[in-house]
């Protein structure tokens, strides 16, 4: 590290982005403890997962998982917080290169061969400045190996936010809302949709419908954290 990057950090610290940490120089988004620490689920061992259950009598997965569990107030709420709200794009390819080194070779994950973020509607993306999703998916490419597009599930109407919503006010609102553009690129493959924060399984729900139309495709599904509906 240059002397004018030490000092710039001397100013204007890097803190990890779950627990708060001033990070050192060998780490990045995270420190050492919460890379560590965070509550994994280990979800991608276990093909009858929590998360796997949520979609069960609902639409055809292959598997489903998430990294983290999400409890409000917690590690894993900063972490998704800094993300999407405070625009630090990078928690999201770093958590996806780590759950991504998992994934490959996790058994029901290994013959994924296409990664697909849930699309924002462009009017939002361009408010963001991003989706938070797509960068989640970067970094699973990342880690996986796998090849990821943003171009093929697109979102056609704009929804308004899913927060404080129940399980079927979930579902009408996403609901016959999303478009495949290519499906050329999705047939004959294990495609993975993901998403940042698993609760309802709606949107997901939604999604799988719309890429389950092409012929001969398998999805699975996961996203940084599962925040069980209550």
């Amino acid at each position: 590290m240059s002397l004018t990057s030490d000092l710039l950090d001397l100013v204007y610290p890097t803190n990890c982005a779950a627990c708060g940490r001033r990070l050192q120089k060998h780490e990045e988004v995270l420190c050492l403890f919460c890379e560590y620490d965070l509550p994994q689920t280990d979800f991608h061992c276990d093909k009858d997962n929590p998360v796997a259950k949520v979609f069960w009598g609902r639409v055809m997965l292959h598997s489903a998982a998430a990294f983290y569990m999400f409890s409000k107030g917690g590690r894993v709420q900063k972490l998704i917080h800094q993300l999407k709200y405070k625009g630090w794009q990078e928690v999201g390819v770093k958590v996806g290169a780590l759950y991504g080194a998992k994934l490959k070779n996790a058994a029901d994950f290994a013959g994924v061969n296409l990664i697909l973020p849930v699309p924002l509607h462009p009017t939002k993306q361009q408010k963001r400045g991003f989706n938070q999703s797509d960068c989640f998916a970067k970094g699973l490419s990342q880690g996986m190996g796998v090849i990821w597009r943003n171009d093929v599930l697109l979102r056609h109407t704009f929804t308004e936010t899913q927060t404080r919503k129940n399980r079927f006010d979930r579902w009408e609102n996403v609901e016959r809302i999303f478009t495949v553009t290519q499906k050329n690129i999705l047939e004959n493959k294990h495609v993975l949709l993901v998403d940042d924060v698993i609760t309802t399984g709606a949107t997901l729900e939604a999604c799988a419908n719309e890429v389950l139309k092409v012929k001969n495709v398998k999805v699975s599904a996961v996203s940084m954290a599962f925040a069980e509906a209550r």
